[in-house]
């Protein structure tokens, strides 16, 4: 039986993208990743034409994402910063939105089959996500952004949302206020569950009561249902930050371009997206899969937040 990109793969221990790059001269690969993938290929007399590599899968120079919903801020500045790392490679971003559970699952499985990408990054990763073992069984190269930095046998690039949760209650604490409430973001998804526990957890530290009934305080798990409670707040006759300060877990350039600006817990997502690429890359490249956290999120003050 002839030899595959695939076997040439497993025998360097590398991914079949990164077979591809170095058979086809490509950037991608180091210079000792490529001289073994190259020697090995001498060895076992393997010289594929243009046919064979089709066949065989070559690279296809693009990297898949699906999104659940139309792109928030959080989702349009994250994507920028992929697109960055990705032209830097020579690549590209196939981009397409599905229903979650088995339509995305199909979407990833026919990339797959078609070899229309060489890799995939999750967003919004979910409590029991069967995604995660899914694309572990293709052995397809897979970046999870979010989680706890437990994504077993994929490449993970997570925040620390206990950090973030003391930084906001203790914010919200020495400005007076005693009871807040937080509006959670989609149900299932472990960002929420750890964002809700963990902002219990500090309110119980700074000695806030969590309530939604006379909260001085208002922290929304993301900027596009802060800007919908801020709106609410104004049409009900409400001062912000007079009568109920308000808190974004994300910023966006939304978050500033509204009045008052919200108050924020603010990231780099370009760099998030650059480096989530980044790592992919190096999966793809040879390298095993590893957990990496990001930098922490910083507290932002803007006009939303007041002393009560």
């Amino acid at each position: 039986m002839a030899t595959t990109m695939q076997d040439i793969a497993q025998m360097a221990g590398v991914s079949r993208v990164a077979v591809s790059y170095a058979l086809n001269g490509r950037p991608g690969v180091s210079a000792q990743v490529r001289e073994r993938i190259l020697s090995i290929a001498r060895d076992v007399g393997f010289s594929p034409n243009a046919q064979a590599l089709a066949l065989r899968g070559a690279c296809a120079n693009a990297v898949g994402l699906v999104l659940q919903r139309p792109s928030s801020g959080f989702h349009q500045e994250l994507i920028s910063g992929m697109q960055i790392a990705l032209s830097e490679r020579g690549c590209g971003l196939v981009l397409q939105f599905a229903g979650v559970g088995r339509e995305e699952l199909a979407i990833y499985r026919r990339w797959h089959a078609e070899r229309r990408i060489d890799g995939i990054v999750i967003c919004d990763p979910r409590v029991d996500d069967e995604r995660i073992p899914a694309l572990r069984r293709l052995g397809l190269p897979t970046v999870v952004i979010g989680g706890r930095g437990d994504c077993a046998g994929l490449a993970n690039l997570w925040c620390d949302e206990a950090s973030a949760a003391v930084k906001v209650a203790g914010y919200l604490r020495a400005l007076g206020h005693r009871r807040v409430a937080l509006f959670a973001g989609s149900p299932g998804t472990v960002q929420t569950e750890w964002r809700t526990t963990a902002f219990a957890a500090a309110c119980r530290e700074f000695g806030l009561t969590l309530t939604a009934d006379g909260a001085t305080a208002i922290v929304y798990d993301n900027d596009l249902m802060a800007i919908a409670g801020l709106r609410a707040a104004l049409e009900r006759g409400l001062s912000v930050p007079g009568d109920v300060s308000v808190v974004s877990w994300e910023d966006s350039a939304l978050c500033q371009a509204v009045r008052p600006p919200l108050s924020v817990l603010k990231r780099n997502l370009s760099d998030i997206g650059v480096a989530a690429i980044r790592l992919l890359f190096e999966w793809i490249d040879g390298q095993a899969p590893r957990s990496v956290q990001h930098e922490n999120a910083t507290f932002v003050v803007r006009g939303s937040t007041a002393g009560i």
